[in-house]
């Protein structure tokens, strides 16, 4: 048997390699005496990230507590495949970090069902994201294994990801390739493996520690943990790819993104995306450009483009000026190039051979416990696109239901707020209430417009969301001065709402600038950005609406039909026979009552494809 042995925090650990069956009974002799004394490290290395692609293998699968690790190369078959899934099927607690791609690999690839691994994991990502959210560039730890580890085990936690980097360029491999090609037995592989599941039996009870310091509760812990669960489940079911009509997309959006190129080269934009070029060009068609970069160089981003070409964040004419061609011409043209990329090219690399898509749901993806779909980034699609919707398709003789929260920031607003005549319209207003005109009326009168209420809802959503006097012009087509007075007039109006801010910040401040959600969710806040405590409690309280909502769907045995959580929404294939029924038990999993406010929701059943619900014939 090999063994190597490294130092960490002082001690020193064994990585252990089995060579022969008998080195593989005293791995499991090993494996019953530590599922004895506490839970047992869990880890698996593969040959890359995408689960579900043919060719996909798992090469070794690795047990450890903070002394010893044992990696077992799956990749052998045989009595080293039979010793390991002996491990897996009898170990009663597991600790893995970020657990949703083991419990999918190992699902896929070793026949250990997702529904018998989760419940037994204990996630130190999800715990460590709970803790603190950020990422090392918002001034966070970071919730990657190694520096954590590097944090809470030992400063100097070896870092053998750089060690096997350098191994790699030496074989002639990339980052990419070389998890896939690298020798089974290479020392510094298994060393690496090895060393991870040390580092997570270690971290663990760090952790822990420190959740019951700052008195995060252990049911915010589960539940986190029940969610990351559900979403592994919608990324193993896939969503059917239209393949034949996901190949003619991928060919309109190339001529598409070429055909705006060459109207915008006619403005003297060689490339669109030269900001350089483009600045120039709009300067010679007559355009003020005012904003500037952190580096002092003029600002013509997707804001200040859609600005210029008359569009709103849902690129719908705003009516306020006369389009610039040229900023049309560029947007249209990058936003088919990367919706060719990231979706298009992204559908046809990672489907799989059951036709099938797997989009990553990352369950807490944001500060706020937010989640995020990637691979492709769907929840990014705008509100209005049926085009990559399309794509996706309901299973044979299935319809897509989209239920979705109504209002619900705006709810979950006046619920945390307390927001005396916001809550007295939602709780009359049913579920078609319309809180904009409603806050119109109040302000302008009955005789309040169309044009009132677009811009009271921009001055909601400034509350919500943050957004200054200048990004709300953008946004609804006002002038600067004409929101201001429509942002006073709000507060005027709600006054709870401006009392709740100050409060929420000034309790931030006196905790380390750490603003607490109403379910116990830690989030820390950016100093120069304190008034963002509004969005972050609103967004924290929605998304765990939401979170809520998909525990709820799976109790009333919703669950396969689940698919995706996309913002406030949950996508559903269901039988088209009995699309009415399910529709109706979302929109019950999907209402609650949160401080004497109703959430409430709206299914909507579509055809074939997602890109129904959004205008597409199919």
């Amino acid at each position: 048997m090999l063994t190597y042995r490294h130092s960490v925090a002082g001690d020193t650990v064994r990585v252990h390699v089995p060579a022969t069956p008998e080195e593989l009974d005293a791995f499991l002799d090993w494996a019953r005496q530590a599922d004895g004394r506490g839970p047992i490290a869990l880890d698996s290395e593969t040959s890359g990230l995408d689960v579900f692609s043919d060719g996909y293998r798992l090469r070794t699968v690795q047990f450890g507590d903070a002394h010893d690790a044992w990696v077992i190369h799956w990749e052998r078959g045989g009595d080293f495949r039979s010793a390991a899934l002996e491990a897996l099927t009898k170990v009663r607690r597991f600790l893995i970090h970020n657990a949703a791609f083991d419990w999918l690999v190992l699902d896929r690839h070793a026949g250990i069902p997702l529904e018998d691994l989760a419940p037994r994991t204990r996630d130190t990502r999800v715990m460590a994201a709970l803790l603190d959210p950020r990422q090392p560039q918002e001034g966070g730890i970071g919730v990657g294994l190694k520096p954590l580890s590097a944090y809470y085990v030992d400063r100097s936690a070896p870092d053998t990801q750089g060690d096997l980097t350098a191994v790699f360029r030496g074989l002639g491999l990339t980052k990419a390739s070389g998890f896939a090609r690298i020798p089974l037995d290479h020392p510094v592989y298994n060393l690496y493996a090895g060393l991870d599941v040390i580092l997570t039996a270690r971290l663990e009870p760090c952790l822990a520690a420190e959740l019951a310091r700052l008195g995060v509760r252990e049911r915010l812990v589960d539940y986190e943990h029940q969610i990351s669960r559900i979403c592994a489940h919608m990324q193993r079911r896939g969503l059917l790819l239209d393949e034949e009509f996901t190949r003619e997309l991928d060919a309109d959006l190339s001529d598409d993104a070429e055909t705006y190129a060459e109207i915008a080269a006619r403005y003297g934009v060689e490339s669109v995306n030269s900001t350089r070029q483009i600045a120039e060009a709009l300067t010679g068609m007559g355009e003020r450009l005012t904003e500037q970069t952190a580096s002092g160089a003029v600002k013509v981003d997707k804001a200040v483009l859609l600005a210029l070409a008359d569009m709103d964040l849902s690129w719908k004419r705003l009516g306020t000026r006369t389009p610039n061609p040229l900023a049309e011409a560029v947007l249209r043209s990058k936003r088919a190039g990367k919706w060719r990329t990231t979706y298009a090219q992204t559908f046809l690399e990672t489907v799989d051979s059951s036709g099938r898509v797997h989009p990553f749901i990352n369950s807490m993806a944001a500060r706020t416990g937010r989640m995020g779909v990637t691979r492709p980034a769907l929840q990014t699609l705008p509100s209005s696109d049926q085009m990559i919707r399309r794509c996706l398709l309901a299973d044979e003789g299935h319809v897509m239901v989209s239920t979705d929260f109504a209002a619900v920031e705006m709810r979950v607003l006046a619920a945390l707020a307390d927001v005396r005549r916001m809550k007295e319209g939602f709780q009359s207003g049913g579920g078609e209430f319309d809180i904009h005109m409603y806050t119109a009326q109040l302000i302008r009168g009955e005789g309040a417009t169309e044009k009132d209420r677009k811009l009271f809802k921009g001055a909601g959503f400034g509350k919500v969301y943050g957004g200054g006097v200048s990004a709300l012009a953008r946004q609804t087509g006002a002038a600067e001065e004409e929101i201001r007075r429509a942002v006073n007039a709000y507060d005027a109006a709600f006054p709870e709402i401006r009392r709740a801010s100050a409060r929420w910040q000034r309790e931030a401040r006196a905790t380390g600038m750490v603003t607490v959600s109403a379910t116990g969710r830690r989030m820390p806040l950016d100093r120069d950005r304190a008034y963002a405590v509004v969005n972050y409690q609103c967004q924290s309280a929605a998304r765990d609406l939401l979170g809520q909502a998909l525990i709820n769907a799976e109790a009333a045995g919703l669950l396969d039909a689940m698919r995706l959580p996309i913002h406030d929404e949950i996508l559903a294939s269901v039988p088209a026979s009995e699309a009415a029924d399910y529709a109706r038990e979302f929109e019950k999993a999907m209402t609650f009552n949160l401080f004497g406010v109703p959430i409430v929701s709206k299914a909507d059943v579509g055809g074939r494809s997602w890109g129904s619900l959004y205008g597409a014939d199919f």
